[in-house]
Formats: structure tokens, C-alpha cells, sequence
């Protein structure tokens, strides 16, 4: 964040009223954050999400009832926004919720369990680097071979030139390559998914 004293703004995608509601105490509580409020399903959070803008989408991992599908509504907004996404679940097997981050380019994750921490985690998620944070992102760079981590790097940093160790095609295809296997469709997603992590 640019000013460490603005609060961090938080949005809900939650289908569950009851636990939306035990989740904006601790939130309208916390003086460091600020509940912008909460979306039912995919459709109304993507469209809350691009309107309002918050620092963080707190999504659930399953929403109007199909299992997972919160993953595809965090990515959509990720790749839309560049807005950051913890992903919320009632799940505790780790092995789940670390693909699940993994496929959303998520930032980090809360189990519903651990409700009463969630503002302090939400709130060092946003503003700090953090080892879920950090995990995430190294399990993502490992499907990257190491030069296409070069490159994921120069599309990172701007760089306006391709290396002269490397031919043109080759950048060009090592690119192609980076994007298929992100999931993502160009440098403007890969900038706005990665340029805020």
C-alpha cells in the first residue's frame, strides 16, 4: 500500500448470510480495515470487485453450492483488477487450499474455523510480505523452467529489450510459453495478476 495509514479495505464473496455476518465484526471492528461489504455469488462478486475496488476479496472456495468454483471467480478478478484474494474455506486439508491458491494467484488464505484472527491476517497479508504469501508465489514460478523465469522477470521490470543472449523467437516463444502455462492470455494479465502481489 502507498499509505500505511489508509485503512485496507476488505469485500466478502461469500453465499453464506450467517457467516458473513460473524465475518464483518471483527472486520468493522478492526480500526486498520474497513468493510465495504459482501457478495452472494461469482457474478455480483466479480462485478462488486471491479465497482468498489477494494484492497482485498475475501472469496470462498465454494459458492451457490459447486465445489471449488471461488477458484475461477478469484483468478477472473485477479486477472481483471490485480486486486488481492484470500481465499476462505471450510476446509483445513492443506494440500486443497494450497492448489486452490496456487490456481487463483491467490495472496494468501483463512479458514472459516479461525474467524475471531481474521482481521490480523487479512490486514499482514495486504500490507506485508508474508511465508503463505511468499509459498504461493514459489509454487507458481516452479512450473516455470529457468529461463522463462528470466523473462517472467524482464515483463516484470519493463524491460524494454529482449536479452542478446536470446533471439527474438525465442523470447517470443519462451512468452507463449509463460502464458499457457500460467493460464493467463498476455503480458497486460501477467502485469496485473503479478505487478501486486
Amino acid at each position: 500500500m502507498d499509505n500505511p495509514d489508509r485503512k485496507v479495505s476488505v469485500l466478502l464473496v461469500d453465499d453464506d448470510d450467517d457467516f458473513a455476518s460473524l465475518f464483518s465484526a471483527p472486520i468493522s471492528q478492526d480500526g486498520r480495515l474497513e468493510y465495504l461489504g459482501h457478495a452472494r455469488d461469482k457474478d455480483s462478486g466479480v462485478a462488486m470487485t471491479c465497482r468498489l475496488m477494494p484492497d482485498v476479496a475475501v472469496m470462498d472456495l465454494n459458492l451457490s453450492g459447486t465445489a471449488l468454483d471461488g477458484i475461477e471467480a478469484a483468478k477472473e478478478i485477479r486477472i481483471r483488477t490485480g486486486i488481492k484474494i484470500m481465499l476462505l474455506t471450510a476446509y483445513e486439508e492443506h494440500r486443497i487450499i494450497i492448489d486452490a491458491s496456487k490456481k487463483a494467484f491467490a495472496s494468501g488464505y483463512l479458514f472459516k474455523s479461525s474467524y475471531r484472527m481474521i482481521a490480523d491476517i487479512i490486514f499482514k497479508t495486504v500490507v506485508s510480505t508474508t511465508p503463505e504469501k511468499e509459498m504461493i508465489k514459489a509454487l507458481i514460478m516452479n512450473d516455470l523452467t529457468v529461463a522463462e523465469k528470466g523473462v517472467f522477470y524482464d515483463i516484470l521490470k519493463g524491460a524494454s529489450k529482449d536479452p542478446q543472449y536470446q533471439s527474438p523467437s525465442t523470447i517470443a516463444n519462451q512468452k507463449t510459453s509463460i502464458f499457457k502455462k500460467l493460464g493467463l492470455k498476455n503480458t497486460k494479465e501477467l502485469l496485473k495478476v503479478f505487478g501486486n502481489w
